[in-house]
């Protein structure tokens, strides 16, 4: 029965990989711990083992390991390539994408030149990956992602937390939400994770060289995809979308993009409700987003 990697030190984590992978025995090895389903180990900046927390997260490496497969063939856009082993533990190594996260005060700082450039290789990327036959996706274990809630739970959780210069909006965007209809363009494959902490952004040369964390992949509405990019800008959000309509001649609906932004942020913060640390942090990007209004 495999132990969870949570509660390992990263000397244990390391005398794991070392097990496996004698040539790493003379490495630097360091834990990243940002992610919520894994601990991640860094060595020499060159590979990444991802150990899961639980048995979900599990699941889910193994099967964004074989979702994996089937995108790298159909997009330019570089992704992680993870070998799975299990000894003791299940866990995955691939090479690391170069390059580190990219923030709001980060895009900023870009020229023109290089906020089209990224958004480009970003609208490209959703194109070519929306474009990929579902049955090999689904075969490789992809379902439906995890619906935003109905207004009435989200209000439920949020509005009691919310600072009172922001209840008025949000009561109308969760009365806007509730009557939201279906996507007109349905279900479809995609990312829903591109935020900028998913990036790897090489900041010497202004270069997205690749994006990872796949594992909240699946089918959910299309204009839901491009809520994440706002994360990091809303500016950058425009620009992918008009990239994204010249490559598929689709026309997307700003409007429904925005509201289904704001109510992604306002369902994060309602499921933090009984998690004060988090209320800082998930306030802050409901008022990100509630600027662009």
């Amino acid at each position: 029965m495999p132990i969870a990697a949570a509660p390992l030190t990263l000397d244990q984590l390391r005398d794991i990989i070392v097990a496996d992978h004698p040539e790493t025995s003379g490495g630097r090895f360091s834990l990243l711990t940002e992610g919520w389903d894994s601990v991640a180990v860094d060595v020499d900046d060159r590979l990444i083992f991802k150990f899961p927390r639980e048995a979900r997260a599990e699941e889910a490496l193994m099967r964004e390991a074989r979702l994996l497969e089937v995108i790298r063939s159909a997009v330019d856009m570089p992704v992680p390539e993870l070998t799975i082993h299990h000894t003791p533990l299940i866990y995955s190594r691939h090479a690391k994408l170069a390059g580190e996260h990219l923030l709001t005060k980060q895009y900023k700082q870009l020229s023109e030149g290089d906020r089209e450039r990224l958004a480009d290789k970003l609208g490209l990327f959703y194109a070519q990956l929306h474009a990929i036959d579902p049955a090999p996706l689904r075969a490789a274990g992809a379902g439906p992602i995890e619906a935003i809630a109905p207004a009435e739970a989200i209000a439920a959780g949020a509005l009691p937390i919310l600072p009172d210069h922001l209840r008025r909006l949000v009561e109308q965007t969760l009365a806007n939400w509730a009557t939201l209809t279906p996507d007109p363009y349905g279900q479809t494959y995609g990312f829903f994770d591109g935020h900028g902490w998913n990036m790897a952004f090489d900041h010497a040369s202004a270069t997205l060289t690749g994006l990872y964390d796949f594992a909240d992949s699946g089918f959910g509405p299309l204009h839901e995809e491009f809520t994440y990019s706002s994360f990091v800008s809303a500016d950058l959000t425009e620009r992918i979308v008009r990239r994204y309509e010249i490559e598929t001649d689709k026309k997307l609906d700003r409007e429904r993009i925005h509201l289904t932004t704001g109510a992604h942020r306002l369902w994060e913060l309602a499921r933090e409700a009984n998690n004060p640390e988090m209320h800082a942090m998930m306030i802050e990007a409901v008022e990100a987003w509630a600027a662009q209004v």
